[in-house]
């Protein structure tokens, strides 16, 4: 019923920057908090970067002062600008939605991931 794609992930130089976007579709009633995270091979999964519906966010300490998340309600749609790209940043970024759907309590929905590599 809900689903969330990602996109913008690819191969940057150190120093780059790239913009991921992850659209939630379906039968959406409310955004409560839409999130990024991302997980290296071999790693946990970690939390990158969140936003609530209100605009309040929070940023993994790695990532303060070259991370921006922001959030455009009327489109469901979350980005993650993402510059002075380093080469620890290579990870499969993945979207999350904690969302109220029609008829459904909140839950939290997850996105395939994309793939963002930085390297020389």
């Amino acid at each position: 019923q809900v689903q969330l794609v990602e996109s913008g992930g690819g191969l940057v130089q150190p120093g780059g920057s790239l913009r991921l976007s992850c659209v939630a579709s379906g039968n959406i009633f409310r955004i409560n908090t839409m999130a990024w995270y991302r997980q290296a091979p071999g790693k946990q999964r970690e939390l990158v970067a969140a936003i609530t519906s209100g605009g309040s966010t929070n940023y993994a300490d790695s990532v303060k002062g070259r991370f921006t998340v922001s959030l455009d309600n009327a489109k469901s749609t979350v980005y993650l600008q993402m510059n002075s790209l380093k080469p620890e940043d290579t990870a499969v970024y993945y979207c999350k939605s904690n969302l109220w759907a029609l008829r459904e309590v909140a839950y939290d929905y997850w996105g395939r991931g994309t793939q963002v590599t930085v390297s020389s």
